[in-house]
């Protein structure tokens, strides 16, 4: 089952008051190596993948980069991460654009404490900015899920945590990949950014991008998407997000079931869009 969390008014009394995952998320697969396995446990290996196409604003940039940074130090998100049965964590975090632009900011990392959590907020923060053109959570996807084997940390859980203000519009359907990252034990969850309306000069942009997330995107046990339509609570919903991750839960409040048949948003609506403006 996956669902849907929508930001609004007391949203941190929601991403603490937690309710159970609708299933054990699988652990590590046969793939993974005799390294891996003998390797430091940590209680999740999480891949922040963070979107850096043109269509957000560099306004929008910096807030979400601030964003992952202050949740990365927040109390609600060290406590969460104490709780758990190691008390650390192992992050990594990339942007992307296009389907061969992605670019490692922060190479695994374990967050074990304060000092720790510091260490890759600066990070984070003392990145030079960038932009980059398309939009391909598919290619996001595919980039990804190798980081898992590279990672010399080894969790009992593995999420994606993608973020994103438009649709796929770049290489391979994102369907396809997500049935890839499930087949390896892999949560995605869903980060849409719906804080502008949808272009009318014919752009890529869609209404409903969260029922997108919500049907072609995320999957895996427990997955979720916490939509943002308030510029203002950006950086509040990142934290919540990231808090749900390190906890192993889904929100309470407000949740909507996906549908399991036809995606209410086609799946290639974002590619169709690009053919019919560039004809590409």
């Amino acid at each position: 089952m996956r669902w849907c969390f929508s930001i609004g008014a007391g949203l941190m009394a929601a991403a603490m008051s937690w309710s159970t995952v609708a299933g054990a998320a699988p652990g590590p697969g046969p793939q993974q190596s005799e390294a891996k396995e003998n390797a430091t446990s940590v209680d999740l290996e999480l891949v922040m993948a963070v979107d850096v196409s043109y269509s957000m604003d560099l306004d929008e940039l910096a807030v979400q980069r601030e964003g992952y940074a202050q949740a990365i130090v927040s109390k609600e998100f060290l406590q969460t991460m104490r709780n758990g049965p190691t008390s650390k964590i192992a992050v990594t975090y990339f942007e992307w654009s296009a389907s061969s632009d992605q670019r490692i900011i922060i190479p695994w990392r374990v967050i074990d404490g304060p000092e720790s959590a510091d260490a890759v907020a600066n990070e984070i923060m003392k990145a030079p900015a960038r932009r980059g053109s398309r939009t391909s959570i598919s290619g996001a996807i595919s980039f990804a899920m190798p980081l898992f084997d590279e990672n010399p940390y080894r969790g009992l859980r593995r999420v994606i945590d993608i973020s994103g203000d438009g649709p796929n519009n770049n290489r391979e359907p994102v369907a396809g990949v997500r049935e890839a990252a499930l087949a390896k034990g892999i949560t995605i969850n869903g980060l849409p950014i719906m804080v502008k309306e949808p272009s009318l000069s014919g752009g890529v942009d869609i209404e409903n991008l969260d029922w997108y997330y919500e049907d072609c995107v995320i999957g895996g046990p427990g997955s979720f998407v916490v939509s943002i339509k308030d510029r203002d609570k950006f950086k509040e919903a990142i934290r919540a997000k990231l808090v749900l991750e390190v906890a192993g839960r889904t929100p309470e409040h407000r949740l909507v079931p996906v549908a399991e048949k036809e995606p209410r948003v086609p799946c290639n609506i974002g590619e169709k869009m690009w053919q019919e403006r560039w004809g590409r």
